[in-house]
């Protein structure tokens, strides 16, 4: 297994599939993406609250902690499972079109989200699978709790993955910004953290020292 991501970058806008409706279906905006994975986290909470039966003081305690898990989970989706490639055909077709597509082309706006017919197939796939480690664990109740913060999780570090890429960098996360334009432009094997720094550190992912912005 090998961890491969290209710094020969483009302008304009990969194609990923030849089919006109397919190709769409790997686009979209922030609006689009607001309002449907908003709805879904709003149906979520009110599952777990009103049908599932969990306390109001529960959830709160469990989507806290889907939030913090996303974080941990962030990091090594993008390490590991994005930046995944083999020298197999396959495993390059999967790669370019999860990741390798954006890092080829990271100014392309139509790609800096996650599209959501993808995302809730791929949200489909993680509920399942966290369901199973909670049911596994005899709490399955609490998933209905702990996901929709996770999604949450999720959301949040989606935005701030476009603003790294469209917008000039706030005063206040100007070390942020420079991070993830580092694992674009200079190190794709380092910097895997979007909405933080802090599992890099963890796993000593972080940039050489030299490269990072001089905080006085």
């Amino acid at each position: 297994m090998k961890s491969k991501v290209t710094t020969d970058f483009k302008t304009g806008q990969a194609q990923i599939f030849k089919n006109p409706f397919l190709e769409r279906l790997t686009k979209t905006d922030p609006v689009s993406n607001i309002v449907i994975y908003g709805l879904v986290i709003i149906g979520l909470s009110y599952l777990a609250i009103q049908i599932i039966g969990l306390r109001v003081f529960q959830f709160v305690g469990l989507f806290v902690l889907g939030v913090l898990f996303w974080t941990f989970a962030e990091y090594v989706l993008h390490r590991y499972v994005f930046h995944w490639v083999t020298e197999a055909k396959w495993s390059q077709r999967f790669h370019f079109v999860m990741h390798g597509a954006h890092h080829h082309y990271p100014k392309d706006e139509e790609r800096l989200l996650m599209p959501p017919v993808p995302g809730i197939i791929l949200a489909s796939l993680l509920f399942g699978f966290f369901f199973t480690i909670f049911w596994l664990l005899g709490i399955t109740n609490l998933v209905f709790g702990f996901f929709p913060g996770f999604f949450v999780g999720y959301l949040l570090y989606s935005f701030v993955h476009r603003a790294t890429h469209v917008m000039r960098p706030p005063k206040r996360f100007k070390n942020l910004w420079h991070h993830h334009s580092l694992h674009h432009y200079q190190y794709p094997n380092k910097a895997f953290g979007v909405s933080n720094t802090f599992w890099d550190r963890v796993f000593g992912t972080m940039p050489p020292k030299a490269r990072r912005i001089n905080k006085n």
